[in-house]
């Protein structure tokens, strides 16, 4: 199977060497420094944006597509011309070539589940995105399924938790705090390009939620990960002390008063073996490279 990676970044490259070598990857980057990072795995690396449908008549035709492309952190618009705008034009271009491809993952967030009071929710929760970003990140879901089946694409989504790794571990953030009440949902990158290869490779599931083991409370995270690291356990708050900022923005008072538990207990039912089953494992390698 020829898998091609649009949008081949952090979880990108990893799911670029998973796949090999049982199947050709190639990975689709828009500057020289990410498509040497894509050789760098052994994929076949091409230069293209991924929202130009005439950059995209340069890349091979593929089996699968993966669409993890990334908005860099941007806003909602720069979110919309990325995941929306690029993921239909991606879909339009490959879905009208004489070889188009049998099947798409599209890459989302948990962020589209919105507030659930800290409880759990699954792949049978409705959807009710709460800011411009995440409402994004729901139609983006819709076009992957629908317009890809407009193509006789089978266009699926796989839903991803809070991403950390290699590079992404934010030590400080949670051992120096303040650190604010809630709860983190989690997913180590290894696991994250292992539940695409998942989906490509040995489940037909049109959706899958992406989530480690272990949803856990900020504040208990912060301090198991504090004792492991040897140092003092970091200052903590509560909500509301830190929705008292006046100089708080709007965006990030919607994302403290978001608070759920992501189930993966459908990943697990369909035989999924995670790599790193809780942030105990998951961070073991950041731990140690600290201590030392």
């Amino acid at each position: 199977m020829r898998v091609c990676i649009l949008g081949c970044g952090y979880v990108g490259l990893e799911l670029a060497r998973q796949l090999q070598p049982n199947h050709e990857v190639v990975g689709v980057r828009r500057s020289p420094d990410g498509t040497e990072a894509v050789e760098g795995t052994g994929a076949t690396a091409v230069r293209a944006d991924v929202t130009d449908a005439g950059d995209l008549a340069a890349v091979p035709d593929a089996d699968a597509l993966v669409f993890a492309a990334s908005s860099g952190g941007r806003g909602a618009e720069a979110a919309r011309e990325v995941y929306v705008d690029g993921l239909r034009t991606a879909i339009e271009t490959f879905g009208a070539r004489d070889d188009a491809p049998d099947q798409l993952v599209y890459t989302s967030s948990t962020g589209v589940y919105g507030d659930h009071d800290g409880g759990w929710v699954d792949e049978t929760t409705p959807l009710d995105p709460t800011t411009e970003k995440t409402r994004v990140l729901a139609e983006a879901e819709r076009v992957a399924r629908e317009v890809a089946a407009e193509y006789g694409i089978d266009g699926r989504v796989a839903r991803f938790a809070g991403l950390y790794g290699p590079d992404r571990y934010r030590l400080e953030r949670y051992i120096e705090g303040p650190v604010t009440a809630g709860y983190l949902n989690m997913l180590h990158r290894d696991d994250a390009a292992g539940v695409v290869r998942f989906m490509l490779e040995d489940s037909d599931e049109d959706l899958l939620l992406a989530v480690d083991d272990e949803p856990v409370d900020k504040h208990a995270f912060a301090d198991w990960l504090a004792d492991e690291c040897g140092v003092d356990r970091p200052p903590k708050r509560s909500k509301d002390e830190r929705l008292d900022d006046p100089g708080l923005s709007a965006a990030a008072r919607r994302r403290i008063l978001t608070s759920k538990r992501c189930s993966n207990d459908r990943l697990r039912d369909l035989g999924y073996e995670f790599r790193f089953p809780t942030f105990r494992e998951g961070y073991r390698a950041a731990i140690e490279a600290y201590r030392d």
